[in-house]
């Protein structure tokens, strides 16, 4: 099945859905099961191979894959996230079609798999953050998680971190997969502006759970010195 050029009706979506049957590892599959803890139908396919899909169905008349797309495979929404990152689509269409993919995004890993593909946001930085700052106001934890993990892949620079510092310190859903978030994303935050983010930490304004999982997160780095992590371990709550 060329990907590039299949005209996607339902007989050819359930020929690819037995073409992502065939690519199956088992052993795979059982190591995806045991880190993604929300009930999901896994058929075991590494993210090389879906990368490698995706690129072609975005070549292709991808807007019709979508449409038959069934959403009922991981794989199958990976691949529907995935496609829209390597898609070539206008950057206002995009914003459209995410809406409608986030509905599906339901878990860590297809989470921050699909945030990492999304490169138009570093394109696009003033126009992508104002629908992130949409994202972080939602009542649904991965739609903030959304927009959190896309801060950390593709915002952390000279013009954001600021902003970026201030939406850490707000409140939101009280979710382990939201704070999570905040904490991994402070943690990369201070990597590359140690003197900004170290603030935060000092004033100790953040949620005990938060405070802690972020220094833990940032004394795991080895680009921090043993002098900054004994400092960092003395502002622990």
């Amino acid at each position: 099945m060329n990907l590039e050029t299949v005209t996607w009706n339902f007989e050819n979506y359930q020929k690819f859905i037995q073409y992502l049957l065939s690519l199956q590892d088992l052993k795979y599959q059982k190591f995806q099961s045991k880190l993604i803890l929300e009930k999901v139908n896994i058929i075991g396919i590494r993210f090389p191979i879906l990368h490698d899909l995706s690129k072609k169905i975005s070549k292709g008349n991808y807007q019709t894959f979508l449409k038959y797309n069934t959403h009922y495979y991981y794989e199958e929404i990976l691949l529907h996230g995935l496609t829209l990152g390597y898609s070539k689509i206008d950057f206002q269409e995009l914003q459209k079609e995410l809406d409608a993919f986030l509905p599906y995004n339901t878990n860590w890993a297809i989470n921050d798999t699909v945030c990492a593909s999304l490169k138009q946001f570093k394109k696009h930085q003033e126009e992508g953050f104002h629908w992130i700052l949409e994202k972080l106001k939602s009542k649904n934890p991965w739609d903030i998680r959304f927009g959190l993990i896309l801060l950390l892949d593709h915002y952390i620079n000279d013009q954001y971190i600021e902003i970026i510092l201030a939406l850490c310190c707000k409140e939101y859903i009280d979710h382990y997969y939201v704070n999570m978030a905040i904490a991994w994303l402070l943690s990369f935050c201070y990597i590359k502006y140690p003197d900004k983010t170290i603030k935060i930490l000092e004033e100790k304004k953040l949620s005990k759970w938060i405070q802690n999982k972020s220094i833990s997160k940032i004394r795991d780095s080895y680009r921090v010195s043993k002098h900054e992590k004994d400092y960092l371990k003395t502002l622990i709550k």
